[in-house]
């Protein structure tokens, strides 16, 4: 008998008994769960679904359409649904299968007021209807299986009045089973509706599309969004602070189901009755506060690399992720570029955070918060192929603080040209002090251009009021490559001091307008906003002579004593024509005086 011989095998164990009764088990009891903790929960997003048109949010148009659609008899064979996740794609679809199959006591037509349940609308909603099949695309891309579903189109519906096909993420098909789709498509039974979802809508092919009518489900607007998870949080007796409602908003990204989804986890990051508050959501989502990363990017626009950096560090600290506070930053330089140019009424978030952004952007110029947004665009996306992602998040603090105050192209040129001591990059400054040292080179370099202007020699210009006099203005500058790119390719659209707008004629430089706004500017001493349109222009200085000669030649062609000659002289061409000025009178002579002596 071997040692192995002695260990007891679990097979031979003689099989327990149940203690109340007695009775031996075949395997070993497990522990079973009451009827409370087996209940299904059901999400968020499946217990709030819309139930009728009405409920839909942020879908205000395409509910408008079909609505006069189905009020006129001028219902579609075909539907294309499209946009985003969780915009409300398959919850529209099947909406649509009640509204074309809707009969109730008194309305036995197709119709989108839901609002009371129709003889369908529960076994539709339960997906167990026999006349409404819901496929998923995925696991239908054969040609057989598209073929075997398509030869039961012909056949009329058992119970309701339509025969409805919801085919769910319809790119996913293969290109045969598309083909096989076209014919019934474009002449489908009277009895038979589809209707497609999609959030690929380039992959279906043209020709589906043109036989379907399509509508494009919008992003949902943050408002709109937290006005939906406000009623939820209400209805499931959660309290959740609205800072952190706008945290879930934002990071939904226009999607209902997202939100819906993010708002279920934060229900219970706090236990009952106690309230949700902005900084768990936003440590459940891995963000980071947008007032401290606002501040993050004050500092980084004074030049403030140290600060920067320590603010950096104690977001990252609390758990935001690096790439997460790259995009705040982006998001703060788009927020201050668009309070600029809209003014903070655009911004949807808090008023104190969107004032502090439009005081950015009243202090900021415009290039420089898009030379900024390049940057940041540029370090996000090291940031996020970095094996540090940390590191990465210094080192791009660092560029940004260095090159927040440093002036564009154009205007460092002029600054040298005009003796400003500006100091470049790697040299010492007026303290003696390398440029990059200390709190970053932006400070110094910001330092070293506060020294007053030296005054301008050039004469001061008076206010410009119309096309003709900034043409005049361009030819006293002599500045013979601008103006006759003026003259051939501006269309004057309005003129006014400060402003113009024009259409670009074809062929026109790319950097005209660029041009001419730094010209008048350094000309004038004014800002200037010179904006392209794509059309209504008047014709151009170039486009009118041409004109005007061509009639003036037609008119000379025309002449009798022309004809005369051009009859006379077979063969004979114009060349050009030139009006000559017309012949100076005559000096009179002088009368000379009788001289008596």
């Amino acid at each position: 008998m071997g040692d192995d011989d002695l260990i007891p095998d679990e097979s031979d164990a003689p099989p327990e008994r149940d203690p109340n009764t007695g009775d031996m088990f075949a395997d070993p009891p497990r522990p079973t769960l009451s009827d409370d903790a087996s209940a299904a929960y059901t999400v968020i997003a499946r217990k709030y679904r819309p139930k009728t048109f009405d409920d839909l949010y942020g879908q205000e148009a395409m509910v408008r359409t079909l609505t006069n659609a189905f009020s006129s008899g001028r219902i579609a064979h075909a539907f294309m649904l499209t946009g985003v996740r969780g915009v409300g794609k398959t919850t529209t679809a099947r909406l649509l299968a009640r509204a074309l199959n809707y009969e109730s006591d008194t309305i036995h037509a197709p119709t989108l007021d839901l609002s009371v349940e129709g003889v369908h609308c529960a076994s539709i909603i339960e997906g167990r209807h026999m006349d409404v099949l819901e496929l998923d695309a995925a696991s239908r891309t054969k040609v057989d299986e598209m073929r075997e579903l398509l030869d039961g189109v012909r056949y009329a519906p058992t119970s309701a009045r339509y025969k409805v096909y919801i085919i769910d993420e319809v790119h996913m098909l293969s290109t045969q089973s598309f083909n096989a789709l076209l014919k019934t498509l474009e002449e489908p039974p009277p009895h038979a509706k589809f209707i497609f979802a999609t959030t690929e809508i380039r992959k279906v092919p043209v020709t589906i599309l043109s036989r379907t009518q399509r509508f494009d489900l919008r992003r949902v607007e943050a408002d709109v969004i937290v006005a939906n998870l406000e009623m939820i949080s209400e209805a499931e007796g959660a309290r959740v602070e609205a800072d952190g409602l706008m945290l879930i908003a934002r990071a939904a990204e226009g999607s209902v189901r997202d939100a819906q989804s993010m708002l279920d986890q934060a229900i219970v990051q706090a236990e009952p009755g106690q309230t949700v508050t902005a900084a768990t959501i936003r440590d459940m989502l891995g963000l980071a506060d947008r007032g401290q990363t606002i501040g993050l990017f004050e500092q980084i626009l004074r030049g403030e690399a140290g600060p920067a950096i320590e603010t950096f560090r104690t977001l990252y600290g609390y758990g935001a992720n690096p790439d997460q506070v790259m995009l705040d930053l982006l998001d703060h330089g788009h927020g201050a570029a668009v309070a600029k140019m809209v003014g903070p009424q655009a911004l949807v978030m808090p008023k104190d955070q969107a004032a502090r952004l439009a005081a950015i952007g009243a202090a900021i110029s415009a290039g420089t918060l898009s030379r900024l947004w390049q940057l940041t665009l540029k370090a996000y996306e090291e940031v996020r192929r970095a094996p540090d992602a940390a590191a990465a998040a210094d080192m791009a603090i660092i560029r940004l603080a260095y090159a927040a105050d440093l002036p564009g192209p154009e205007e460092a040129l002029k600054r040298l040209q005009a003796g400003d001591p500006a100091t470049p990059s790697g040299t010492v400054s007026q303290g003696g002090a390398p440029a990059g040292g200390g709190g970053g080179g932006a400070t110094a370099v910001a330092r070293s251009f506060t020294a007053p202007q030296p005054q301008s020699s050039a004469e001061p210009v008076a206010t410009l009021n119309t096309f003709e006099e900034m043409l005049a203005l361009i030819e006293r500058k002599r500045d013979i490559a601008l103006k006759l790119d003026v003259e051939r390719y501006f269309r004057p659209i309005s003129f006014r001091p400060g402003a113009i707008e024009y259409e670009s004629a074809p062929g026109a430089p790319s950097n005209l307008a660029q041009r001419l706004v730094g010209r008048l500017k350094d000309w004038t001493g004014e800002r200037w906003l010179i904006a392209a349109q794509g059309g209504g222009g008047a014709e151009s200085l170039w486009e009118r002579q041409k004109r005007e000669d061509r009639e003036v030649r037609a008119q000379v062609e025309q002449d009798p004593f022309v004809l005369a000659v051009m009859a006379t002289f077979p063969g004979a061409e114009i060349l050009s024509v030139r009006t000559l000025p017309p012949p100076e009178a005559a000096a009179p002579t002088p009368v000379e005086d009788d001289d008596d002596d």
